[in-house]
């Protein structure tokens, strides 16, 4: 089985669009990663001036990047992986995330079948609140 820096190093994605800093463990049916967003990130300058906040969607890339491409990677156990597409998803919000927080991505394989991976995932802020929990699937593209 691939160890998490053979993972963290197979990841499609760079600075600045890489939004996993770490993982915690990952096993057969879970993954649990890390990332804090640097207050740099050029997002926050647009995205509201006075009270900068993390957008939704890069609130949900972070879970599709850490919930299904990491856990993808470790099912495929070392199959190359170029890119992942993602098919859907659902997520309802509850809290913002600030520049410079940090999260936590927990994710449940619901199931890997056809390249086909679909997770049950939740994002918490290092207060232990959720920030925003649904489902993601992608189709991993070898």
């Amino acid at each position: 089985m691939m160890d998490k820096d053979e993972i963290l190093a197979r990841l499609p994605y760079k600075k600045p669009f890489l939004f996993v800093d770490d993982i915690i463990e990952i096993g057969d049916n879970h993954v649990v990663t890390e990332y804090t967003f640097d207050g740099e990130l050029d997002f926050y300058k647009g995205h509201f001036e006075d009270l900068p906040v993390t957008p939704g969607v890069i609130l949900t890339e972070t879970m599709a990047q850490g919930g299904v491409v990491c856990l993808g990677i470790f099912l495929l156990n070392g199959t190359e992986v170029s890119r992942m597409a993602l098919t859907s998803s659902e997520i309802e919000f509850y809290k913002p995330v600030f520049p410079g927080e940090k999260v936590v991505v927990t994710s449940e394989k619901i199931y890997f079948r056809f390249g086909k991976l679909k997770c049950r995932v939740k994002m918490e802020n290092m207060d232990g609140d959720e920030v925003c929990n649904g489902t993601i699937a992608g189709m991993i593209i070898e």
